[in-house]
């Protein structure tokens, strides 16, 4: 599980007040062999991490586990499934003009391009904004020319947690993830869109969960 990563004179900082709390902070620094100044920025981050407790007059006490932990723990059990958004789609033999005023109506910075129901692509604002200029007339230009096909899409499902959604919209700079669903065909494995998860989703939950 993730956890914030402390320095070694935060962490040596931790022992001190478990071993003598209550404790000022020129004691700790004492016990240091440095000044005040010296560590009032690690005494800031373990008391706003919630690790120690500040007390006027009084000094620091170990409070346990920090609450950012506990906060960074719980992410393991909130699912893209709970939190996705309805997914906003066109299909591929859709024109440009077309997709362009879905995005204007839904409010969004991407669509997810579909072929006979199943994930095909994706395409941006960058994209169409692009094709506009380029001066292509786009009332006869189907979006499939200008999308980004699978499988260069990123995508999560719907059992994967959010921080697997928030490291992959980070390591491939992108602003959204299709959800997608493999479900049998046929015989054939078909890939079905079933939601969407952005950087504004995930956002909204960190601040719901660090309030």
């Amino acid at each position: 599980m993730s956890k914030i990563q402390y320095s070694k004179r935060q962490l040596k900082i931790i022992e001190i007040v478990k071993e003598n709390q209550p404790i000022t902070g020129e004691n700790i620094a004492e016990s240091l062999n440095v000044t005040r100044a010296t560590i009032r920025s690690d005494l800031a981050v373990l008391t706003m991490t919630g690790v120690l407790d500040a007390r006027p007059k009084v000094g620091y006490f170990y409070s346990g586990e920090n609450k950012v932990n506990l906060n960074l723990n719980r992410t393991a059990d909130i699912k893209i499934g709970d939190i996705m958004s309805v997914p906003v789609v066109a299909n591929q033999d859709d024109n440009v003009y077309e997709v362009i005023v879905n995005m204007f109506l839904s409010d969004v910075g991407n669509i997810i391009i579909l072929d006979n129901g199943e994930l095909c692509g994706v395409v941006s604002r960058k994209d169409l904004l692009k094709c506009t200029i380029g001066g292509s007339d786009i009332e006869k230009m189907p979006v499939g020319l200008i999308m980004t096909r699978t499988p260069n899409v990123i995508t999560v499902t719907e059992s994967d947690n959010i921080l697997t959604a928030a490291r992959r919209i980070l390591t491939h700079e992108v602003d959204f993830l299709p959800v997608i669903r493999n479900r049998q065909k046929n015989g054939q494995e078909l890939v079905e869109v079933v939601g969407r998860i952005s950087k504004t989703n995930i956002t909204k939950i960190f601040v719901e969960m660090f309030e």
